[in-house]
């Protein structure tokens, strides 16, 4: 049986484009899976799993509802954008959550699956930001709020956020080599798979004299992007 990986889909009710597209590929695809892994950046923001209707993405949430019901089992890791998705959007949906850096067994490899900025150690001030994101009491303040209120922070940090990725060189948003270095060996993993860098690649590396792939999945704009995995073998179709 087959399973697949998608990232950084940034599904928005202001590009209707991208819900298609998605919708899309749950009913020709992702019906046929195993399994399938988000691993987050599904949304292009998150504000609460109440607000799901309110943004757009009833069909969003219909597709993967169908998809489950088919007998696909759809797990979720957060991303920056989606950090606030929780259990009443999972249940409505029957997607499985799991913490980002889930070591999985597949094949006899070990296999982590990871959103990918928190590898991106270099990029401090977005870290420092991250942090705070993440705090219970942040998130509990936040989602107290009005709808309103809090779709227009969330366009607000939005915008800030591209502001900020623009006056960043390139290399400050990728990932630290050390870093990856530091999971794979402290993990022992075979194979590590992340999104968040919108930088399809496969890298060949070392683990303690052996070797370790590194898939990097591409965000979704006018096409999708998705890692299949089959008897323990991986393609990337960017």
């Amino acid at each position: 049986m087959t399973i697949a990986f998608i990232s950084d889909l940034h599904l928005s009710a202001e590009r209707p484009s991208s819900i298609r597209l998605f919708c899309d590929f749950m009913e020709k695809s992702g019906c046929q899976l195993e399994s399938l892994y988000i691993l987050g950046d599904l949304f292009d923001y998150w504000i609460g799993d109440d607000a799901s209707s309110a943004l757009g993405f009833d069909l969003a949430e219909q597709a993967i509802k169908h998809t489950t019901d088919s007998g696909t089992a759809v797990y979720f890791i957060a991303g920056n954008r989606d950090f606030l998705l929780g259990q009443d959007f999972a249940a409505r949906t029957g997607m499985i959550l799991l913490p980002d850096q889930t070591v999985l067994e597949i094949a006899d490899q070990r296999v982590m699956i990871a959103h990918g900025d928190q590898f991106c150690t270099d990029d401090t001030s977005y870290l420092a930001a991250r942090a705070q994101f993440l705090e219970p009491e942040w998130q509990r303040a936040f989602l107290q709020k009005s709808i309103e209120e809090r779709k227009a922070i969330a366009l607000d940090l939005r915008a800030q956020s591209e502001v900020s990725k623009k006056r960043k060189p390139d290399e400050l948003m990728d990932v630290n080599q050390d870093e990856i270095q530091r999971v794979i060996e402290s993990n022992d993993l075979d194979i590590l798979i992340h999104g968040h860098t919108h930088r399809p690649y496969v890298h060949q590396l070392e683990q303690n004299g052996k070797p370790c792939r590194r898939y990097v999945l591409g965000e979704w704009t006018n096409d999708r992007s998705v890692m299949y995995g089959n008897a323990g073998k991986y393609y990337l179709k960017k």
